[in-house]
């Protein structure tokens, strides 16, 4: 029978990752079996880089931290050997890593995910992943006011043009005397 000392450890190990999920933006959990040391060092510095948090800790304990986070579902993917990427900013990132390494590593396997307080199976991990990032959707929307604008101002311009207005810099009268600054002719 395991002492009080362990379990109390046991019990703040599962409050912590609860507390994480609760907190997170999004998370994946994935099934890391068959995973050499080279692949699962070059997927943990991705996600680092990334600013995910990847754990890999025994299934009841984080069946335990599913349910206190209000992800009790989750329990069901809960099987083999599973680590849980968890990103308290991007939403996006985990499942974006995740399905590259799944798609580069055979034995490497998404099992789901949670973003915004729901659960995602496989294939709603995979649509989250397919999401363009941030900047790329800011830079797409910056495109289109732009391109707003840039229509305005050809119409604009089309509308002077056809009303044969000449720019006021451009437009000075023809019988205007020379300035003050200027040599007389003779």
């Amino acid at each position: 029978m395991p002492s009080n000392k362990v379990l109390e450890q046991k019990k703040q190990v599962v409050a912590d990752l609860a507390a994480k999920m609760q907190t997170a933006a999004a998370g994946v959990l994935v099934k890391y079996e068959g995973i050499t040391v080279a692949e699962d060092t070059a997927l943990r510095a991705a996600l680092r880089k990334a600013g995910v948090e990847y754990t890999v800790m025994k299934n009841t304990l984080t069946g335990r931290a599913c349910e206190i986070a209000g992800y009790g579902d989750m329990k069901q993917y809960l099987s083999g050997m599973t680590a849980i990427a968890i990103s308290q900013d991007d939403p996006i990132a985990p499942a974006k890593i995740m399905k590259e390494y799944a798609d580069k590593i055979n034995c490497f396997e998404i099992k789901a995910g949670f973003v915004d307080g729901g659960i995602l199976d496989l294939a709603g991990v995979e649509s989250l992943a397919a999401t363009p990032s941030k900047e790329v959707l800011v830079a797409k929307m910056m495109g289109s006011l732009m391109s707003s604008l840039y229509g305005f101002a050809y119409v604009l311009q089309a509308k002077i043009d056809k009303d044969g207005e000449a720019p006021a810099e451009d437009a000075a009268p023809a019988d205007a005397a020379p300035a003050e600054d200027a040599p007389a002719e003779a």
